[in-house]
């Protein structure tokens, strides 16, 4: 680190950036979970906003979400059985790329 201050003049913001983009600022999250916040801002935050528990210019919040729903929704835009929709609206496409992300997603957003 003191390497890197000596570059900068002491400033030390390269240090401070390096660590945002490497992952190692993720504000106390798991990996999984800091994986989520990435999938999260990549591909939800455009329609439900950047605080997932806050509603979006589109998108209700979806803070707490289970896994079980974020399957149903994102990957075949339907909902559980017994889920009641916090919109009525079917505005949302499936997104069957993030299949693989979806666990992630869910430790993310618990």
């Amino acid at each position: 680190m003191s390497g890197l201050r000596t570059v900068l003049g002491g400033s030390g913001l390269l240090a401070v950036a390096l660590g945002s983009v490497t992952g190692c600022e993720q504000g106390g999250l798991s990996p999984s979970a800091a994986q989520g916040r990435q999938v999260y801002l990549a591909h939800c935050a455009t329609c439900h906003g950047p605080d997932p528990a806050q509603p979006g210019p589109l998108g209700p919040p979806i803070k707490g979400s289970s896994r079980t729903l974020l399957e149903a929704k994102v990957l075949r835009q339907t909902y559980p059985p017994g889920y009641t929709p916090k919109r009525p609206t079917q505005v949302m496409p499936p997104l069957p790329a993030l299949a693989g992300d979806i666990p992630a997603l869910a430790d993310y957003l618990k």
